[in-house]
């Protein structure tokens, strides 16, 4: 066995590694995408298998499923990233790709015999199945350094599949045999290249993989399991974070906190378990006409809270701290206080179904506006004064913070 040799064990041994790796990872989170990552290192360690240290077939045909098995590599990979955002994989077109790609290997592997002809086949038509991941993420968030790097690991190796062949095929001007394409320059880089990158794209997936998993715990943590909204320290820190993001960019903020009317009686009267059916109504009807950027939770035993940024209300885009005039309060108050009848007039409706049908629960509202830099607190503590007045005046009603007017000493 001579120094080659252990080269070309090099890919596989990589391959074999990380689809280990991955497959153990599967095992604990059983998330499709680290499924697709296990598959994909398997086909490459494969590949490489069959293309460097297996038998030498007629007409070189174990060249044909060694370099299909590099383009599967491309699809699992390419599927592992944009399904760990969620987004729809595009297998027709992948597959179509890969039946171009193959078609065309086969033609200068039999028809036209190439050996660059076949180098591009496969290189150009990994490279496109790399730049649909780079399509893909585009226009996505990228909220973590590693969802950046995601995104240069799928645009480098698209580059490296495209141009590294291109340039370095010129250079040379081709191969007559295989014993020279694996003694050459283009193979060596090959080995190498697909050795770094195999090695970055699995470690920030694995990363990504243990965000995805500290994401979830802290969803655990912060949820309420039976509205499904935040519970009280979710809704803390996320309120607070939107509220620093609101001082950024100088927008203000409406804070609705809702109470069931006579929940105690409810259940006394009928049993906890009809409690807790209209907890799961109130928190499923609000996750269903609540904008997106609403921070939701439930913040005791009946009793919730609803943070509206200032960018989501739509009467109060642009308002800065200085334009905070009356009409304009006025305009945010109505905002904010539509989305509260909204919640409370369809929550007879959402609880349909899951309580008594003599049952008909209700529930109090109130309001607070604050300006950019309003702390939490402060906002909690004028909604509850709105929520006070709503109970006092009758429950079931919705009731906006109004501060008292501040009488000057000179009207006595």
């Amino acid at each position: 066995m001579n120094g080659q040799f252990f080269i070309s064990l090099l890919n596989p041994g990589i391959g074999i590694l990380f689809a280990t790796a991955f497959f153990l990872l599967w095992l604990n989170r059983r998330e499709r995408y680290v499924a697709y990552a296990a598959g994909a290192y398997t086909a490459t360690a494969l590949a490489f298998l069959i293309q460097d240290v297996g038998p030498v077939l007629p007409m070189e045909l174990q060249r044909l499923p060694a370099n299909f098995l590099f383009l599967m590599t491309g699809v699992l990979f390419a599927a592992a990233i944009i399904k760990r955002y969620a987004l729809p994989v595009p297998w027709r077109t992948m597959a179509a790709i890969v039946a171009v790609a193959t078609a065309v290997f086969v033609w200068f592997l039999l028809a036209s015999p190439s050996i660059a002809g076949r180098i591009l086949a496969i290189s150009i038509g990994a490279g496109i199945i790399a730049i649909m991941v780079v399509v893909a993420l585009w226009p996505v968030e990228k909220r973590h350094l590693i969802d950046r790097v995601l995104f240069w690991v799928a645009a480098i190796s698209a580059l490296n599949l495209i141009v590294r062949p291109a340039v370095l095929l010129s250079l040379h001007g081709g191969f007559d045999d295989y014993v020279g394409f694996q003694q050459s320059l283009y193979w060596t880089t090959v080995q190498f290249s697909q050795a770094m990158v195999s090695i970055v794209a699995a470690i920030s997936l694995m990363v990504a993989v243990a965000i995805d998993q500290i994401a979830e715990l802290r969803r655990a943590v912060d949820a309420d399991d039976l509205s499904g909204l935040l519970n009280r320290r979710g809704f803390e820190a996320q309120a607070g974070a939107a509220l620093r993001r609101c001082l950024e960019e100088r927008s203000p903020v409406a804070l609705i906190v809702a109470d069931l009317d006579r929940f105690k009686s409810i259940n006394d009267n009928h049993g906890h378990a009809v409690g807790d059916a209209i907890i799961a109504a109130f928190g499923a009807h609000v996750r269903l006409i609540g904008p997106a950027e609403m921070v939701a939770g439930r913040i005791g035993g009946e009793e919730f809270a609803l943070l509206l940024p200032g960018a989501g209300v739509e009467a109060a885009r642009r308002l800065t701290c200085a334009a905070l005039n009356h009409g304009r309060l006025l305009a945010l108050v109505e905002a904010a206080r539509r989305l509260a009848e909204a919640v409370r007039t369809g929550l007879a409706a959402a609880c349909a179904g899951r309580i008594p049908a003599s049952l008909c629960p209700t529930a109090s509202f109130g309001i607070a506006i604050g300006a950019p830099g309003t702390g939490l607190p402060a906002l909690m503590q004028q909604a509850d004064q709105a929520l006070y007045a709503a109970k006092r005046t009758g429950r079931n009603r919705v009731r906006a913070f109004a501060p008292k007017p501040v009488r000057s000493a000179a009207g006595g």
